[in-house]
């Protein structure tokens, strides 16, 4: 065959997907606990949703956006990242009209046109969550809390928490011009000289070498912050000291979306080099009203799963994977095979994974599939087990094999895999 996946396409087969599936669900019982409901948004939207939302400034709109004109002639573009749509969700069917915050999470793919490398892909999965409507630090520590509290639930002992302010609408405009004077004293390329015109804050996110190295002396934004911010900042460590989750003050974070304001974070893994960022995320209070709506104060994260994987095996975690099977059945002759398809319905109806062998294998060639699927069991039956109404329940770790009336067959096993 002469068709590969696209480059820049991380699939995910067995059995890392386990791992994939099972950190996710991870998160969804998080979420769910929290009081957080899970939506499905579009994959794909109004260009200008993205361009007025995200920022044309940034490298994803300028630069990293999978754009395209449908036969409508509107362009459209795959979701670069999932806030921006989670909230025009929201937005458009109301959902801010009820109790607030509006407290939601996704999960899914997202699109960005970057050279591709480790754990950094063209099409990578990210978890989403969003507490949307309420201005209390409250809301900040909780939503960094339950990234924290992810992270720990999978094993992870080396994830950092970066935390910084961005300011707000009243102290952020006195930073910028402070910034600005810095930042056009500096010999820079023609491309961010136009950028710092555009949003400054956006060069001290250059994570080229040679640029960071000429910013060792800019203004930070924490000596800008007005007293409203100060506090506002000082309460939501105050909050996360309480729970006892450790962070460092990280004054020059920013992060690559323009819609952030005051609380801004990042999850970093120093075992996984230049992409050690796994997640992050922020405030966004003036997000609502770029893109059309009211006023709307809004929290939330994006959890790279892919670089989760990585820093799992990095860590050398092995998360604990539901069973794939636990019974595989092994029929030797056409009756006993019907009688066996029957009975794995059953098991399976009663919640216990169970498969079994296919194709009119002989014994030898159906046992080695019973070893390869994992099964702490096989149940092996031939036609004069059949008429006996019996089945051989063998335990594929021991070795030690019983016969059981197949009326009893379900409920035997019930109790040894539940």
């Amino acid at each position: 065959m002469s068709f590969q996946a696209p480059k820049g396409v991380k699939e995910y087969l067995p059995p890392q997907s386990a791992v994939f599936a099972a950190i996710r669900d991870e998160f969804a019982g998080i979420a769910a606990r929290a009081g957080y409901s899970y939506l499905e948004t579009a994959v794909f939207e109004d260009t200008q949703l993205f361009a007025r939302g995200v920022g044309e400034s940034t490298d994803v709109v300028s630069k990293e956006m999978y754009t395209f004109t449908d036969r409508g002639g509107r362009s459209l573009t795959l979701r670069p990242e999932f806030t921006a749509g989670v909230l025009r969700a929201v937005l458009e069917h109301g959902m801010h009209r009820g109790q607030l915050p509006v407290k939601v999470w996704a999960a899914g793919a997202v699109f960005r046109a970057e050279a591709p490398q480790e754990g950094r892909y063209r099409q990578f999965y990210q978890l989403d969550l969003e507490a949307i409507g309420s201005e209390d630090p409250a809301v900040d520590a909780e939503t960094i809390a339950l990234a924290w509290q992810w992270y720990t639930a999978l094993g992870l002992t080396r994830v950092r928490l970066l935390l910084n302010s961005l300011g707000c609408k009243e102290c952020r405009p006195l930073y910028r011009a402070r910034l600005q004077e810095f930042l056009r004293a500096l010999d820079l390329d023609e491309v961010t000289r136009a950028r710092i015109e555009i949003n400054p804050l956006r060069v001290l996110d250059d994570k080229r070498p040679e640029v960071r190295a000429r910013l060792e002396g800019a203004p930070l934004i924490g000596d800008h912050l007005c007293a409203d911010c100060k506090a506002y900042h000082d309460r939501v460590k105050t909050l996360l000291a309480d729970l006892g989750i450790p962070w460092e003050d990280s004054p020059r974070l920013v992060r690559g979306l323009d819609y952030y304001t005051r609380t801004t974070f990042e999850f970093d893994h120093p075992l996984l080099g230049a992409q050690s960022g796994i997640g992050g995320g922020g405030r966004y209070d003036g997000l609502s009203e770029a893109i059309g709506g009211p006023p709307l104060p809004g929290i939330g994260f994006g959890l790279g799963l892919d670089r989760t994987v990585i820093a799992l095996a990095r860590e050398g975690v092995e998360p604990a994977t539901p069973p794939r099977c636990s019974v595989y059945g092994v029929a030797l002759g056409d009756e006993a095979a019907r009688a066996l398809f029957g009975l794995v319905g059953r098991l399976r109806a009663a919640g216990v994974a169970a498969d079994m062998s296919f194709g009119g294998k002989g014994l030898k060639g159906a046992m080695k599939g019973a070893d390869r699927s994992g099964a702490r069991y096989a149940l092996i039956m031939g036609e004069r087990d059949l008429a006996a109404q019996v089945v051989q329940l063998k335990d594929l770790t021991t070795a030690e094999q019983t016969e059981v009336p197949l009326a009893q067959v379900v409920d035997v096993l019930k109790g040894k895999v539940q």
